[in-house]
């Protein structure tokens, strides 16, 4: 798991079925001291998160299984919570 920053949202034309109807935002890692711990990257959301929104990140797979509910999605980050 990682924190990190949500720069904005996104949007393919194209994509894997699995994501089809799932929201998908770009977000900035944070380390610790939150300095930009590598470049952005692409999540899925299933919280709402709005630009600005400091969330929490994970690679976890059986968590995007479970989302996306499909068991071939592409998914590698999601966001998992909304940190206060």
């Amino acid at each position: 798991m990682q924190t990190a920053l949500i720069l904005g949202s996104t949007r393919a034309t194209v994509k894997h079925e699995s994501l089809v109807g799932q929201r998908m935002v770009l977000v900035q890692p944070l380390m610790l001291d939150e300095t930009p711990d590598g470049p952005p990257l692409i999540a899925i959301d299933a919280f709402g998160a709005r630009r600005g929104d400091h969330v929490m990140l994970t690679s976890d797979g059986l968590y995007a299984r479970d989302i996306t509910d499909n068991e071939n999605t592409p998914v590698r980050w999601s966001v998992m919570g909304i940190l206060d």
